[in-house]
């Protein structure tokens, strides 16, 4: 019987801000694996570092965004890499921005945008990131969120 590893080895961030009554999603467009494809944040876990602490620095390199509030998203996307016959599990976090912070793109992504929950879902290509989004709407935007999992600053 052959098994399929499961590996988790990076994590997904979605960046809030503030944009009058409503909430908005950040999205970068790539320009290396996945060119020209629409992302929220993700990024590789280094050694000796916990998944949040990971979620921080990647958002600061990616976008130069210091994060007022991170917490667990307590989701996690999932996706099968064919080349890698393998199921990849990254932890979903939400990080809330100030709505005046500006993004500062790194060579990573060639573009950023703040748009608006209908419009993430309609930019971003897989499934498993329109689910991701569904479930940061209906529990971090649509209720407050659940105090238990606030990460940064330490709830």
């Amino acid at each position: 019987m052959q098994e399929i590893p499961i590996r988790s080895f990076a994590v997904s961030v979605v960046v809030l801000r503030p944009n009058g009554l409503r909430r908005d999603v950040l999205l970068l467009r790539r320009t290396r694996s996945l060119a020209g494809e629409w992302f929220q944040v993700t990024g590789a876990i280094e050694p000796g570092e916990t998944a949040w602490q990971a979620a921080l620095r990647e958002v600061e390199e990616e976008t130069g965004l210091a994060l007022e509030q991170l917490y667990s998203a307590d989701i996690c996307e999932q996706f099968y890499e064919a080349d890698r016959d393998a199921i990849s599990l990254l932890p979903v976090f939400v990080g809330f921005a100030r709505q005046e912070a500006e993004v500062r793109l790194n060579a990573e992504h060639s573009e950023a945008r703040w748009v608006s929950f209908a419009e993430a879902s309609g930019m971003v290509p897989f499934a498993g990131q329109r689910n991701v989004l569904r479930h940061i709407e209906s529990e971090f935007v649509a209720r407050e969120p659940n105090r238990w999992l606030l990460v940064y600053p330490e709830g």
